[in-house]
């Protein structure tokens, strides 16, 4: 890989963030990905190297999921149930792992929805 690649940039971004960001068992990490198609956002405890909780555009649970796709408005969408299977797993804080990407668009959306729903950051 190339240092002054796109792919580069953001691993290093990530690398960077993972240093900072740690999950506990009483605030574990939510963790969000984006592809080009999807977001997946999980709730890790690093401490046992567990995933409390997942939930992503691809569950079969979530009502119009064939709607879904990697824009602002599914993230939003995507924010709010992230924060209500947190709820029901009994994680009331997070730290926020943005995963390399940018604080905007996608992962801000996602991160509001997230707080406007209860879940403190």
């Amino acid at each position: 890989m190339k240092s002054n690649s796109r792919q580069f940039k953001v691993q290093r971004r990530r690398w960077r963030t993972r240093k900072k960001v740690v999950g506990t068992a009483e605030r574990p990490r939510m963790s969000v990905k984006f592809t080009g198609k999807n977001i997946y956002v999980q709730f890790v405890d690093d401490g046992k190297g567990a995933t409390l909780a997942s939930v992503s555009t691809l569950h079969k649970s979530l009502d119009g999921r064939e709607s879904f796709s990697a824009n602002v408005v599914s993230a939003a969408k995507l924010g709010t149930e992230a924060a209500s299977r947190a709820k029901a797993a009994g994680i009331e804080q997070v730290v926020f792992d943005r995963s390399g990407a940018k604080y905007h668009g996608k992962v801000k959306a996602l991160a509001d929805a997230a707080r406007e729903a209860g879940l403190k950051f």
